[in-house]
């Protein structure tokens, strides 16, 4: 009876302050605005289900825990029991992609469905299991790319003392682990997970890579804060940037109605064994050169022949001849007002 007695004072107590802040009165306001913003939408009788973010968290660390067991599993794990552990955590962290795949693939038909869209539901026909299949077959090669960027962040920065504490401590290999395992999801075409994946790693790191960008090996994020790769960007292997750089976009084209288009190629090409300094602003479907440098705080807007050594100085004074270096003379290297743009 006492226990009772407690529970009871304890919802009255609780009654009392909901009534003190308004909180019924809140709700119901934000029901309002809720259905308000359903009903724009078309969607009023049919709210939109999502994959979670939390749910897609704990799958990210999962698979870097199978990954790499001994570093970033469980810190008690034996030799014995390894395989165990990958196997156990990786079946874990499949059945929660599998159910978050399946959200993903119910909102692109019911999207497809609620707009009455003609476009094919092709790309949604297979199951979530076979979709997972195909991208766990993945995870040894994804394994064997990070391996190449961690030996890269290793081999790249002085101040890294083993392979051990790049993994562990670099933010740029906690936001490459992501893009790695995104892009794979980013082919099999769940656009939404792979971003969620990605976006987490960028709250957490301040990177900010599109899983849809095709990255090379033995890549390096030096310090990493305010780095931005759009969705387009192709990046070769043993590229090294530091904090700040920013792949992306020039301008965003419109189609005829005024709407922007999608999907075309509008970020950067950057060759193998490219090095970008911080601050560095590459904008635009231009190609830099293999074996070139591009200096902190330049703004590039143009092309440049490999083996070329770009300076902030060397770019407000005396723009690169384009005949001496082959490059093309057109727009892109004209001055622009424009608004920078990454994605």
């Amino acid at each position: 009876m006492k226990i009772n007695q407690n529970n009871d004072d304890e919802s009255v107590v609780t009654s009392a302050i909901t009534s003190d802040l308004g909180i019924s009165q809140i709700v119901m306001q934000l029901r309002n605005l809720r259905l308000s913003s359903l009903e724009t939408r078309k969607r009023r009788d049919k709210p939109p289900k999502l994959p979670s973010r939390k749910a897609l968290q704990d799958v990210v660390e999962g698979l870097a825990a199978a990954l790499f067991p001994n570093r970033l599993g469980l810190p008690d794990l034996k030799d014995d029991g390894i395989d165990y552990f990958v196997g156990h955590t990786l079946d874990v962290a499949l059945r929660e992609l599998i159910a978050q795949v399946k959200l993903e693939l119910n909102f692109v038909v019911d999207t497809k469905n609620q707009f009455n869209q003609n476009k094919s539901l092709s790309d949604v026909t297979k199951s979530p299991i076979d979709i997972v299949r195909a991208f766990a077959k993945q995870l040894p090669g994804v394994r064997l790319l990070l391996d190449t960027d961690i030996k890269a962040a290793f081999e790249g920065d002085p101040a890294a003392r083993s392979i051990d504490e790049v993994l562990v401590c670099y933010p740029g290999i906690l936001a490459t682990i992501h893009y790695r395992l995104a892009h794979v999801l980013h082919g099999l075409n769940l656009p939404l997970i792979a971003r969620m994946m990605t976006e987490i790693a960028h709250s957490v790191t301040g990177i900010d890579i599109h899983p849809g960008a095709d990255i090379g090996e033995s890549f390096f994020i030096d310090h990493g804060t305010g780095v931005v790769i759009g969705e387009t960007t192709i990046i070769g292997k043993h590229v090294r940037i530091y904090q700040a750089v920013t792949l992306g976009a020039k301008r965003f084209p419109v189609d005829e109605d005024g709407y922007l288009i999608k999907g075309n190629a509008r970020h950067p090409i950057v060759e193998d064994d490219v090095v970008i300094y911080a601050g560095a602003t590459v904008l635009g479907r231009i190609t830099i050169g293999r074996g070139s440098a591009i200096g902190g705080n330049v703004w590039l807007t143009r092309s440049v022949p490999a083996g070329s050594n770009i300076t902030q100085a060397q770019n407000l004074a005396t723009p690169l001849d384009a005949s001496q270096h082959h490059t093309n003379a057109n727009s892109e290297g004209k001055p622009t007002h424009e608004t920078q743009q990454h994605h």
